[in-house]
């Protein structure tokens, strides 16, 4: 029987860099979406849905009869998703979408966690070791979905797997997040106002946690992994490096913004699983990732300029 995955977040920022490799790799690729124009023609297989009308899902199992199920359609509007009462409803949909996966004869499955399931005051967060505390209702609802997904597959012996995400950044992300307004404001020419930036994180190029997500879901690697680079370092530093490649180190403004009041001194990840067990490794350091990411957002920026330009 070949291998037929599907993939719920498709078009989202980690969904997409997600397709390319399964591909790759042999699978055959649906995906969903929630949009209203398909996303192309090419090898993957759309499939517009959305998974919170929970009767549609039944059909959608039905039709692509997936032996891998790679979720991470999820609420995930910045400065809104922390404290979202959609929240709630991805723990339904989840779970809906999880019973007819197996009932549809999946064997597979990998759906995305957070970080913010764990208590932020460890500071470095280990799987089987650091308690999950969280301190919101993104991840108080993640951490619903991976008990809810850990009690499900040890009844029914589904074979499953929780990637964690830590910290993301690359092509493609949401130009309110960090990484993407500093490059933004610095290539517009204003100033990039930021905390003073000393906390302490570890920033993964979204293609990697690609790569990492379908790795994990390649292995026989079970229940919760952390999914980080294993590099860390102060976000000034990462922040004062994009003002250098872009030659714009006065528009970067450290401390021009006090720091959030639940922003812990150090964040980062324990990645022994990922590295060991999923025998996987990071292939972008933040050198090569920042430069990546700052050639898109050139690109991306020219081209608004154009279409409004060819608009007026």
């Amino acid at each position: 029987m070949s291998q037929r995955v599907l993939v719920t977040g498709g078009t989202g920022f980690v969904g997409r860099h997600c397709l390319p490799r399964l591909l790759e790799l042999g699978y055959e690729v649906h995906a969903t979406t929630s949009q209203s124009s398909q996303p192309g023609s090419g090898p993957v297989r759309w499939h517009r849905i959305d998974l919170l009308d929970l009767a549609g899902v039944p059909g959608l199992l039905s039709r692509v009869r997936p032996t891998h199920l790679l979720h991470l359609a999820w609420y995930a509007v910045p400065g809104k998703y922390a404290e979202s009462p959609h929240n709630f409803q991805w723990v339904g949909a989840s779970l809906e979408l999880l019973r007819q996966f197996h009932a549809h004869g999946g064997q597979r499955v990998v759906m995305a966690g957070s970080s913010f399931e764990y208590d932020w005051n460890y500071g470095f967060c280990s799987e089987l070791v650091t308690p999950r505390v969280p301190t919101t209702v993104y991840g108080t609802c993640k951490t619903l979905m991976f008990n809810l997904l850990d009690a499900y597959s040890k009844t029914t012996s589904l074979s499953a797997a929780w990637a964690r995400l830590f910290f993301l950044y690359g092509p493609y992300e949401h130009p309110g997040r960090l990484i993407s307004s500093v490059i933004c404001s610095l290539l517009r020419g204003e100033p990039a106002r930021c905390s003073p930036g000393t906390q302490v994180r570890d920033y993964m190029h979204v293609q990697d946690v690609a790569d990492a997500l379908v790795a994990i879901m390649h292995s026989n690697a079970e229940g919760p992994v952390n999914v980080a680079s294993g590099s860390y370092g102060p976000i000034k530093d990462m922040i004062r490096r994009i003002g250098k490649k872009l030659d714009r180190e006065e528009l970067v403004q450290l401390g021009a913004l006090p720091s959030r009041p639940n922003d812990v001194p150090l964040l980062i990840a324990d990645t022994s699983r990922l590295f060991n067990e999923v025998a996987w490794r990071p292939r972008y350091d933040l050198e090569h990732g920042l430069g990546q990411t700052i050639e898109w957002w050139k690109d991306e920026l020219a081209g608004d300029r154009k279409a409004i330009g060819g608009g007026s």
